[in-house]
């Protein structure tokens, strides 16, 4: 019975224990004990600590939502890389439960279910250049592939140069963002640019 009620939290894409405890009226140690076993018997799938979703929920989630877990799991952080280059459509490199973020705190990874997020850490000054879109926090596309750039320079990222779409990409722009980047990234964005 408790689980019937507890679909009413179907609509969350996350939900933590204090949630379980007011919509059940129970004690949050109790609410706890529920969540932990409801995650074992695979009812609950954990993202982290004290963050679940419905298993049911999990199983039908969009490519959207998974950029949103993204952006909860490690805060803060923006979806980059070779991901954001994809959902751009300016990579044939098709990523599938792969998602890569950007943050400034550290380099992590988090292995839910059949899915992989990753973290690469970058310092202050170059955590810019994303926006907010339908509560995503994700790079623009000529940040994205700045970000890859940088993240190679530094030989932290490797990416399938090929597989860049050039045309769909603002050299100004680029130059621009490249403005505050190491010598050693402008070179290599000189050497693999494609006019």
């Amino acid at each position: 019975m408790k689980y019937l009620k507890l679909k009413e939290l179907k609509d969350r894409i996350y939900f933590t224990t204090r949630d379980v405890a007011e919509l059940l009226g129970i004690k949050k140690e109790s609410a706890k004990v529920l969540c932990y076993r409801y995650t074992e018997n695979g009812l609950f799938v954990r993202l982290k600590k004290d963050l679940y979703i419905l298993r049911e929920k999990w199983d039908i989630l969009n490519v959207e939502e998974k950029f949103k877990i993204a952006n909860i799991l490690l805060v803060p952080s923006y979806i980059s890389l070779m991901t954001a280059l994809s959902y751009y459509q300016i990579t044939t490199q098709i990523q599938r439960e792969f998602y890569e973020s950007i943050t400034k705190k550290r380099k992590k990874i988090y292995s839910i279910e059949n899915s992989d997020y990753h973290y690469f850490k970058v310092k202050s000054e170059f955590y810019f250049g994303f926006k907010k879109i339908d509560n995503i926090f994700i790079a623009e596309k000529e940040k994205a592939f700045v970000d890859c750039i940088y993240l190679y320079s530094i030989g932290k990222y490797k990416f399938d140069i090929s597989s860049i779409d050039f045309k769909k990409l603002e050299k100004r722009k680029i130059e621009e963002i490249l403005k505050t980047y190491p010598l050693k990234t402008k070179k290599i964005f000189l050497k693999i640019w494609k006019n």
